[in-house]
């Protein structure tokens, strides 16, 4: 018997998305300054998993493993944790605008990123990413306390997500104004609006391990998911248990755009446009659309990242900036398409 059309369109699409993203980073990490080839990159990678000593020249080598290849393995991690991240929040709030800082977490990533780098929070022993986690975490307990104690429908998450983000906003901009000079404002409004220069594979493991979690728990829950589209009251109805699954699934969300963001700056626009663009292609069953949204996510960030880097070399544009001025025209779009569907 052959098999559904249903069934083979997403496995063709995660397979040619898993093929595209392959390419794509062996294709970024050549892009640069340095004139490395793609035979360069495989060299190098192969020599480094099988513990051997590269044929590469070591500053050949340190471009690609040391430099280039984390860099771009962590914006595949973020696109593709940032999507998934987006494609979930939309459906457990009901809300297609909705996407991973939804809760306030960039917010309170930013805020405690600048109390390290700015005031000296922790007098050394905090890194900026443990400061942006801290912060993040802060900001999420602060949206599940003032959502509890609202009824923690929808409605009453996404506002308090609203409330922590511009009180945390609010905090960050008091600092930068009142504590800092001008250079570290300028690299503190660097890194808030997105950087992926500073990556290493520390970051990129740590990245890795919660994305892998996210991912396994998002896909444990795709018939839940599917429930909520039909409304609170009819996936209790279906047997789902509503506020338990809202719970670990907001949990789970927050936890991965805590540690993206804690590593790479706040980066917009990926968790809002690319679940719309592929849930065109998948249609709305989570458990097809989860895994070829995360593959989508990843091969536009590991690009986007590339374009950032070189587009007016040698400076380098963060990568939010280029992420919003691609991701508004497709949101646009996206709109004007929804409209015509109505």
């Amino acid at each position: 018997m052959r098999p559904a059309t249903g069934v083979r369109t997403p496995l063709l699409l995660s397979c040619a998305g898993l093929a595209a993203l392959a390419v794509s980073v062996a294709f970024a990490v050549t892009i640069g300054p340095a004139d490395i080839s793609t035979a360069d990159v495989w060299t190098s990678v192969a020599a480094h998993f099988r513990g051997e000593r590269s044929a590469l020249t070591p500053l050949r080598d340190g471009i690609v493993w040391n430099l280039r290849m984390p860099r771009t393995v962590l914006a595949a991690i973020c696109g593709a944790g940032l999507a998934l991240c987006g494609a979930v929040m939309q459906s457990l709030l009901r809300n297609s605008l909705a996407d991973p800082f939804v809760l306030g977490v960039s917010s309170g990533a930013s805020t405690g990123a600048v109390a390290v780098a700015v005031l000296g929070t922790g007098a050394g022993a905090v890194s900026l990413s443990g400061g942006a986690f801290a912060g993040a975490l802060l900001s999420f307990a602060m949206v599940l306390v003032l959502s509890h104690t609202l009824g923690a429908s929808p409605d009453r998450v996404v506002l308090s997500g609203v409330a922590a983000m511009q009180l945390f906003s609010a905090l960050t901009s008091f600092i930068v104004l009142t504590s800092a000079d001008a250079e570290t404002t300028k690299g503190v409004l660097f890194w808030l609006l997105g950087s992926l220069s500073g990556a290493g594979w520390g970051q990129v493991l740590l990245c890795a391990g919660v994305l892998a979690v996210a991912l396994v728990v998002c896909l444990g829950h795709a018939t839940t998911l599917d429930a909520f589209a039909f409304g609170e009251e009819a996936a209790a109805g279906l047997g789902v248990r509503v506020g338990r699954a809202r719970l670990v699934l907001l949990c789970v969300t927050a936890l991965l755009t805590a540690a993206l963001v804690s590593c790479a700056g706040a980066i917009g626009f990926v968790g809002l446009v690319l679940p719309h663009a592929t849930r065109a292609l998948t249609g709305p069953g989570h458990a097809r659309l989860l895994p070829v949204t995360a593959l989508a996510g990843a091969v536009f960030l590991v690009w986007v990242d590339t374009l950032a880097r070189t587009v007016v070399d040698p400076q380098e544009v963060p990568v939010g900036v280029v992420t919003s001025l691609i991701g508004v025209p497709a949101f646009v779009a996206v709109l004007y398409r929804d409209r015509r569907r109505a």
